[in-house]
């Protein structure tokens, strides 16, 4: 290897570029630590365990607590679905009455009576008197429009105040909302099954049940209608359905019973009354007590003016003016007929009518207001006080039309006994006109003869039984016009057997007495019972000229919203029981025993009057039965358990009720003349009474011979 023989280069290193030198970084400011909190420090011993065991406790608590409330509100969610899926739409939960209602009108067209639920047609909260919808609001649920369907503030509120007053949490006030009592009202959706309830009432007590399970299902049935109804809807069916006594379901058929307007003119005062009868419905509502429903009616209006439904001068106004009746609520008028027409009507159509029913019916209200004015006229002027003694007044018209019926001293009432269509009394004397209207029938007249001495008969397995007058006297020959003035009752058992027991009866029936009449011969001194309506309508038989009378009340029934009647009258006069001329003749004797006789304290002070008194055995019933040219009326007095009256007879404290009753029916109405005989007086003088004596038994030709030996005995020839 050659040498270039010069020096050996210098070992250099190769030109590298030097990296530029790094600046600082900035300095970041630093932060200050956070102070940190001292940690407890950990409390050893039981002390600390405890804790650690209650924290742990209310850990498993919490996880527990909530898992189960999802749980629950899942299941109230799914149990508010399903019956969300089952309510129907509003308008079909208004009206639910499972029956319906009758509604009673006088002979003039105006209501007077209600049977059944009344249910005066649907309305809403919208239609309704503000005044209304304010005051339900306001006394049943001040938090409507604010909650959700319940309300745990008035849940817990009322728990405390059952608690207070010494009763069970769930026992007295209940804290639901309107909408909960909607429910309650709906039953839950539980519709009556026939076949799963006994009646109607088990249904509906059962539907009023309240327990812990039913309040939970009521809930959720709350929840579901305010998800299915708006507010309004909801109240639209409480007003509806809510019961506001006096068989009023619904607020138009309260205010109709109670006012007689419509609910959407109602005022303040009687939109608080209407809310306010909601509490106790019975109790409360004003055909009941006016004075305890006005009372409550004061209370819902300062709730409503604290809670700014009034202001100070509506509540003044309010209050200076309570709520009354309508003159229809307030008479009350008629209700034993009511409860007659509606028991002598069809079934289907009164009492189990499921249809709204309208009964027009021969009832007078002015004569019915009569009638109940002479009862309590005589009661509180004329009766002892303390006295238990009963009466009954009819007033018909000839033929047959039952203008007033009383059946009892408490006049405004309904549902009570009632004694003239009820009671079956002997009639005593006032049966009568009967026999006497067989013989007349048979030709004899107002002036024959027959002598009232001592008269003995053997009654086949009871003996030998003698009639005796009241008086306990006999009185000779007398005319059968003074045998049946005076009622004397020997000359009117000689007169039934002479003209034959089984014609009397069969007079008697055919007049209208449909009970069963005696068999024996006390038959003519009315030991046959009969109600005061038979009798009465009997009565009516004589004056319309000897026809028969089928007493009668209705005069049409329709259905509401109908014009054409389902059907008519049922009553009136049908076939005739004795002429005309008889009857004429009858009517004159029987103004004779007003006149002169028996009955004068019946007299009328501006017509003509004919009539008859009854007094029974021991004087356990005491009767006048009697009419005008215009009227018929029947007073029957005694009482219920059959205790005999004090110094009672029919010609007393009966004839009195009958003249009161009489006088306030003619008022305004002209005098007419009664349609009798002109019968003149006998011409010979009345020998004097005849030597006691024992009827001889008649030969059998002579008993073969009955039309002389009904001549000889009126004739008093043996």
């Amino acid at each position: 290897m050659s040498n270039t023989g010069g020096k050996k280069p210098r070992l250099v290193a190769e030109k590298r570029t030097r990296p530029a030198k790094k600046k600082p970084a900035p300095k970041r400011a630093k932060k200050p630590a956070r102070a940190r909190k001292p940690r407890p420090p950990r409390r050893g011993g039981i002390l600390g365990f405890f804790l650690a065991l209650l924290r742990w406790i209310w850990r498993v608590i919490w996880g527990i607590t909530w898992r189960v409330g999802f749980v629950i509100a899942m299941i109230i969610g799914l149990a508010t679905g399903y019956v969300y899926t089952t309510l129907p739409e509003a308008t079909a939960l208004l009206d639910g009455r499972s029956k319906g209602s009758v509604t009673l009108m006088d002979r003039e067209g105006d209501v007077f009576a209600w049977r059944g639920d009344q249910f005066g047609g649907a309305v809403t909260a919208d239609t309704v008197s503000r005044h209304l919808r304010n005051a339900v609001v306001a006394t049943e649920d001040k938090r409507f429009y604010r909650h959700f369907g319940i309300s745990p503030r008035g849940v817990a509120s009322a728990i405390r105040i059952n608690l207070r007053e010494g009763r069970g949490p769930l026992s007295g006030h209940g804290g639901s909302t309107i909408t909960q009592q909607t429910a309650k009202l709906l039953c839950l959706g539980v519709e009556y099954d026939k076949e799963q309830w006994k009646s109607e009432r088990d249904y509906v007590q059962d539907c009023r049940r309240t327990t812990i399970l039913r309040k939970a299902k009521e809930a959720i049935f709350a929840l579901a209608m305010e998800t299915k109804y708006s507010k309004d809807q909801i109240l639209s069916i409480y007003l509806n359905r809510a019961y506001f006594g006096g068989g009023a379901y619904g607020a138009e058929a309260a205010s109709e019973r109670f006012f007689g307007k419509s609910s959407s003119a109602v005022d303040a005062s009687e939109g608080a009354m209407l809310a306010g009868v909601l509490t106790a419905p019975t109790r409360l509502a004003p055909t009941n007590s006016l004075k305890r429903s006005q009372e409550r009616a004061a209370t819902v209006l300062r709730l409503m003016y604290d809670q700014g439904y009034l202001t100070s001068a509506e509540l003044r106004e309010a209050q200076a003016n309570p709520a009354v009746l309508s003159e229809a609520a307030q008479a009350q008028a008629g209700g034993y007929f009511a409860d007659w027409v509606m028991d002598a009507g069809p079934d289907f159509f009164t009492r189990d009518t499921t249809e709204d029913v309208i009964l027009r019916t021969t009832l007078d209200q002015r004569i019915q207001r009569a009638a109940e004015e002479a009862m309590d006229y005589i009661f509180e002027n004329k009766v002892r006080e303390g006295s238990e003694a009963q009466a009954a007044i009819v007033v018909m018209s000839a033929d047959g039309a039952v203008r007033a019926m009383v059946g009892g001293r408490e006049t405004k009432v309904s549902g009570a006994f009632n004694r003239a269509t009820q009671a079956k009394r002997q009639t005593g004397s006032s049966f009568k006109p009967f026999v006497y209207a067989t013989a007349l029938e048979l030709g004899h007249s107002p002036n024959d003869t027959v002598v009232d001495d001592r008269f003995c008969m053997t009654i086949p397995g009871s003996g030998e039984w003698c009639p005796s007058n009241y008086d306990r006297r006999f009185h000779g020959r007398v005319t059968l016009t003074q045998a049946l003035q005076h009622s004397y009752n020997i000359p009117a058992v000689k007169v039934s057997e002479s003209v034959g027991r089984d014609l009397v009866r069969k007079v008697a029936s055919d007049f209208g007495i449909e009970s069963d009449l005696a068999d024996g011969p006390a038959l003519a001194l009315g030991a046959s019972e009969s109600t005061l309506l038979e009798m009465t309508g009997a009565f009516a038989g004589i004056l319309n000229g000897g026809s028969s009378v089928t007493p009668y009340g209705l005069i049409d029934l329709r259905l509401l919203g109908e014009d054409e009647p389902l059907m008519g009258t049922t009553g009136g006069i049908g076939e005739r029981v004795i002429n005309e001329k008889a009857a004429r003749e009858l009517i004159f004797m029987m103004n004779k025993v007003v006149t002169s006789g028996t009955g004068r304290r019946a007299a009328l002070p501006d017509r003509e009057a004919a009539g008859k008194t009854g007094t029974t055995q021991a004087a356990r019933d005491a009767w006048f039965l009697g009419f005008t040219a215009d009227y018929v009326a029947g007073v029957w007095m005694g009482y219920d358990d059959n205790t005999p009256l004090t110094g009672v007879t029919g010609g007393g404290l009966p004839a009195e009720i009958w003249r009161e009753t009489m006088v306030r029916v003619h008022e305004g109405v002209p005098a007419t003349p009664l349609p009798m005989a002109k019968v003149a007086p006998p011409k010979q003088a009345q020998p004097e009474p005849q030597p006691q004596r024992q009827p001889r038994r008649q030969p059998q030709r002579q008993r073969d011979r009955p039309i002389e030996n009904i001549l000889r005995q009126l004739l008093g020839i043996d």
